[in-house]
């Protein structure tokens, strides 16, 4: 006989009226026409939005799964990959919806990894004002990151997000099943992001990392340990008012530089902010109080997680700068950059000015 499928035990994100469960498990694709009837049993017509990667993996038991639960959904897919989380990529979902009927009583599913469901809950949220969509991350960055949080949106050709809007999913599922037909490189780059929660808020975590880099541990509880904490920090500052949120981008200023000097599809996302978790963690020796060991730790794990730790050689350190200057948290030519006082205790700083982000710039080159 099988091995009994492992129920899903959902982490709660609690937001008052705009309040959501995250179910994690193994064989939940299935399950979700039945959940969409649970928070939304009078809206029959949905888009499914995924790409040409996911749809031919599980678009069907999805689109199965929603017509079992008496949902009338749409199809709809884009190219895999970085550039097609665009507002041009946008406008074309956003007509395929108005062309399939989808209206203000209809829903959204984004099905794929942090592209498609950026991109989809960016439409979700501007599509006739908003209507409600369903998280279905297919990646472990996307489960354990992007898919939780509200923060949907698009690129600009040399700005990273720079276009978007907070709109909370109604219901995320993430299937750890289906990770396994991930390629090597787009599994690595989810551990960046785990990586990055462990350094700011879990410091225990570092060896649950290893353990499983190394073959061992559990994966659906480490993608569980990381929603929670996304949720916690969601929870205390959703709309990143306060700071606490903030904390989330430790890493992310010049690793975001980095993704779209090196052009988007180059470096993948969870690889750009590699890079640049180093060099925050590097700027944490020099300007706050974590030591040369901690930081050594820190570079030790993205190197055993196959994550890179150099800069490639022909990313000049201008362009990065003048990416850099047009990132949301640059004001008056300072940033609120985020450092570390020691592993799982994290800050905004408002006294890393662009010297510094060339000095780490200069460190990642060695």
């Amino acid at each position: 006989m099988p091995p009994p499928v492992q129920p899903a035990r959902p982490v709660f994100v609690n937001l008052g009226p705009r309040s959501y469960l995250v179910q994690v498990g193994r064989d939940l694709l299935k399950t979700l026409g039945g959940e969409v009837n649970k928070k939304m049993p009078d809206r029959l017509k949905c888009a499914v939005v995924t790409d040409s990667n996911v749809r031919p993996l599980y678009a069907d038991k999805v689109l199965e799964s929603l017509r079992a639960a008496g949902k009338d959904p749409h199809l709809v897919t884009v190219p895999a990959g970085e550039a097609s989380k665009s507002l041009i990529q946008s406008e074309t979902v956003l007509g395929e919806m108005a062309r399939a009927g989808i209206d203000r009583k209809s829903f959204l599913v984004a099905l794929g990894g942090g592209v498609i469901g950026d991109l989809g809950g960016f439409c979700a949220a501007i599509y006739q004002r908003g209507i409600p969509y369903v998280q279905v991350p297919t990646t472990v960055l996307s489960q354990v990151d992007s898919s939780v949080g509200g923060k949907t949106g698009v690129n600009l050709p040399d700005a990273k997000n720079m276009v978007g809007c907070f709109h909370q999913p109604a219901h995320v599922i993430a299937d750890i099943d289906t990770l396994s037909s991930l390629p090597t490189r787009e599994w690595n780059e989810g551990f960046a992001e785990i990586i990055k929660h462990a350094c700011i808020r879990d410091a225990s975590m570092f060896e649950a990392i290893q353990s499983l880099a190394e073959g061992k541990g559990d994966l659906v509880a480490l993608i569980r340990r990381n929603i929670s904490i996304k949720a916690a920090i969601v929870e205390a500052d959703e709309y990143e008012t306060i700071g606490t949120r903030a904390l989330l981008n430790f890493g992310h200023t010049l690793g975001h530089a980095i993704e779209a000097a090196a052009g988007y599809g180059r470096l993948l996302h969870g690889e750009a902010i590699s890079l640049g978790l180093r060099a925050a963690a590097w700027l944490s020796v020099q300007a706050s109080d974590l030591t040369a060991e901690h930081y050594d730790r820190i570079v030790a794990l993205l190197k055993l997680c196959d994550l890179p730790t150099r800069l490639p050689d022909d990313l000049d350190t201008e362009e990065i700068m003048r990416i850099a200057r047009m990132d949301k948290k640059f004001e008056n030519g300072r940033i609120r950059f985020v450092l570390l006082r020691k592993p799982g205790e994290a800050y905004v700083s408002k006294d890393v000015i662009e010297g510094h982000l060339k000095q780490a710039l200069d460190e990642l080159r060695k």
